[in-house]
């Protein structure tokens, strides 16, 4: 019964251990699906199942149904038409990171979205190439093509079409559908949840430290230098030295040019995120400085005066399908799983955002068909690994889109570009579409600043973001995001391992029991000690926990029982001699002149030391808080009951629980009452079945709350209310009534508790 009195509370019930709660509330049988069960489920066919499933699996039919055709088709129309033009000049200069000729990056932006727009659920993403997974391609393309440093710099149209860039295409469109087998094969099996290891500290950094990546390799565009390709660790650093070794050689009309499109890019984009409460659409800049570069490059004939590098040839029409090679297979499965991890990640993390703000479902397994079926379709068709590009969905949703309508009309535009007018871009020089892959990564640069906000919320998170870059920037994208993923896990483990144990105490003479160390006004019974695990206990831990429960009591139990043991062994010798004399200021020695000797003990012996204490033989109870005679030393201690508060333990393993075990054995054999709390009925269901009690350690010993074991306590001591009540008669009260009728399930306890709202 609950009595609410202004902003107070009165609770009369039971004092409840978790035997007594179980007798007077009996629980629910329930039916614990097993695997067999499940896959009944998953077997079974209906009209239902089988509908369900279809629009599952093809959302754009139930979306497509329901479209407005009136108030949504021109924005549509207005937002597909700016991303596709976005979506061209992004393919191009995304084709540059992976080391291929820049026309199969329309092949990236073209087939994903037409995929995409049938079986994905998000109405606003914008699926094509994306920098850090195109980064990530490149890299598996310079590891596996035999050395023919910086090709991609020639101009002449015999470098584009020879063996080594058909190798490098190659690679990878291989990757890309190993990639894209592995997201469906993830969608399929339902495993989608695996995403949920890459916290978002752990994307942040990753993702920066790809953009660090792509600045990089794109200055040997902007400066047009044969820079050789590393793969290896520390490859970044030595791409560096190349381009630092050979910085005379510097073209100064591909770096002037570049320098200046970088710069008017980067100063629109601000005003577009500036002013895009007030711009009908985002200036589209990266249109407009293509159409001016390659017009000036074209006039000034720039390849011939300059030897600048161009984009050169503009195969028009699509490539003819290939099947994948085999052996690449082999090869690449690791970086292949990486590329499918991160494509997911950034896919889904952006889609999240957008179905959040305009309230509608999306499903993370689909989206690892769409993508996965997405990049089979584009690799076979020779394009590369796609995500989104978040300046590129930014453009979709900011011009108005509404439905994946706006994606279909950009892979229009892109259709355009590659089957008709590709070839006006021939004269675009490389370092134009390096200067515009730059500018679309300050959204990622700019990322820096989340180590403070980080650090200043969760060091652990700020730990995350720094080594997650560190690995990626040192040991390359691949190795740097399963190395970071290790090392997140290890902080999770760290975490567990060494969890902040606390010691509780009374605060406010009410129910509430909280951290001694944090407050000024609090009660801790005489000789009763709780103790908080905020943590799971397992193998790793175990001795962790051991030891600061030892540190909160001050004293090792299995030490006093060694000590207490040994001295009755003494006891016992100086009672057998009759030496021993009951006085009522307690045990005399009649001869002061025994000596007994301290031989060093066997490991049997030392066994025997760690077993009960039984003095049932003696004539008389042994007060081990007093004087022994001959001065045998044991340590005294006045803790008689020791609460462990389990809430926030929400497993223990086979080990854990063996040394869990040892450890109350140990308290209980030096008279220490021990009681747990806060555990639930799966957690001592899982004890049961483990054989964990026994004559010693019993199932009475849980309780529901900390104050019901204080009160069990209370009450198994005699204390009265007035030795429990403080002597400081300005604070609150600390009542109790006690019934006794009944045993302990029937006795009970008011509590006046203040409550702040």
């Amino acid at each position: 019964m609950i009595e609410p009195i202004g902003n107070q509370y009165i609770v009369a019930r039971p004092v409840y251990s978790a035997n007594a709660f179980g007798e007077e509330h009996k629980k629910k049988q329930r039916h614990h699906k097993t695997f067999l069960d499940h896959l009944k489920v998953c077997c079974s066919c209906s009209t239902q199942k089988a509908k369900r499933i279809a629009l599952s699996l093809f959302p754009i039919a139930s979306w497509l149904p329901a479209y407005r055709i009136k108030e949504w088709l021109l924005s549509d129309i207005v937002s597909g038409i700016s991303t596709g033009l976005v979506a061209v000049l992004q393919g191009l200069a995304f084709a540059l990171l992976v080391t291929i000729p820049p026309s199969y990056g329309l092949y990236a932006a073209f087939f994903p979205v037409i995929i995409y727009f049938f079986l994905g659920t998000s109405k606003h993403i914008s699926v094509g190439p994306f920098p850090v997974l195109s980064m990530m391609v490149g890299a598996v393309v310079v590891r596996l093509t035999p050395g023919t440093a910086a090709l991609e710099l020639s101009n002449s149209s015999m470098s584009n079409d020879s063996s080594a860039d058909e190798y490098k295409v190659m690679v990878a469109a291989t990757v890309t559908i190993l990639s894209g087998i592995i997201q469906l094969l993830m969608g399929v099996l339902q495993i989608g949840f695996v995403v949920i290891y890459l916290s978002e500290s752990l994307i942040s950094g990753f993702t920066t430290a790809a953009a660090v990546h792509v600045l990089v390799s794109q200055l040997k565009f902007m400066l047009q230098l044969n820079v050789p390709a590393h793969t290896d660790p520390f490859s970044i650093f030595k791409v560096l030295n190349s381009i630092f070794t050979q910085i005379e050689k510097t073209n100064i009309a591909d770096l002037v040019t570049s320098l200046i499109i970088l710069l008017i890019v980067f100063v629109v984009k601000e005003i577009n995120q500036r002013y895009k409460a007030k711009l009908p659409v985002p200036i589209p800049i990266e249109l407009i400085m293509t159409v001016i570069a390659t017009g000036v490059s074209y006039g000034f004939d720039f390849k011939n005066r300059f030897e600048v590098a161009v984009v050169g040839e503009m195969k028009r029409g699509f490539q003819s399908p290939s099947a994948p090679d085999m052996q690449i297979f082999q090869e690449t499965i690791g970086d292949s799983f990486g590329i499918a991890i991160v494509g997911f990640v950034v896919a889904f993390s952006v889609a999240s955002v957008y179905s959040l703000k305009y309230d509608y479902p999306i499903d993370g397994n689909q989206e690892l068909i769409a993508l996965g079926l997405s990049n089979i379709f584009s690799g076979s068709f020779k394009g590369f690994a796609a995500s989104t590009a978040l300046s590129r969905s930014g453009v979709q949703e900011s011009t108005g889109g509404k439905t994946q309508i706006a994606g279909l009309l950009s892979a229009i535009i892109v259709l355009i570009v590659i089957v008709s007018i590709g070839f006006l871009l021939e004269p675009l020089q490389k370092s134009v579409l390096a200067a515009l892959a730059l500018g679309n990564l300050k959204g990622m640069l700019m990322q820096f600043t989340e180590i403070r906000r980080l650090w200043q919320k969760d060091k652990y998170d700020c730990l995350i973001w720094i080594m997650t870059f560190i690995f990626a920037i040192v040991l390359g994208l691949g190795l740097g995001l399963a190395a970071s993923v290790a090392f997140q896990l290890l902080t999770i483990v760290f975490r567990t391992q060494f969890p902040k144990c606390s010691t509780l105490a009374n605060v406010g003479r009410s129910n509430v029991y909280k951290n001694k160390k944090d407050y000024s006004d609090m009660y801790e019974p005489e000789g009763v000690k709780i103790f908080r695990c905020p943590s799971p206990i397992y193998f790793a831990n175990i001795h962790f926990f051991k030891q600061k429960l030892i540190d909160a009591v001050g004293f090792n139990p299995l030490r006093i029982l060694r000590k207490r043991n040994k001295a009755l062994k003494k006891i016992r010798k100086l009672q057998k001699k009759g030496l021993l004399q009951v006085t009522p200021k307690g045990i005399i020695c009649t001869n002061d002149g025994f000596k007994d000797s301290d031989e060093e003990l066997d490991n049997n012996q030392i066994e025997g030391l760690d077993q009960p204490i039984n003095t049932t033989d003696l004539p008389f109870e042994i007060d081990w808080n007093a004087d022994l005679p001959l001065n045998t030393m044991v340590p005294k201690i006045s803790l008689h009951s020791l609460i462990l508060d389990f809430s926030a333990v929400s497993f223990l393993d086979i080990s854990s629980m063996r040394g869990l075990k040892t450890l109350l054995q140990e308290f209980i054999r030096i008279n220490v009452d021990v009681y747990i709390v806060g555990s639930d009925d799966d957690f001592i269901e899982k004890l049961v079945q483990c054989e964990f009690f026994d004559d010693e350690v019993k199932d009475s010993i849980f309780f529901l709350t900390i104050h019901d074991a204080v009160l069990h306590i209370l009450m198994k001591k005699d204390y009265s209310a007035s030795k429990f009540n403080s002597s400081q008669e300005k604070q609150p009260k600390f009542d109790f009534t006690i019934n006794t009728n009944g045993g302990l399930r029937n006795r009970e306890c008011r509590v006046p508790v203040e409550t702040k709202f």
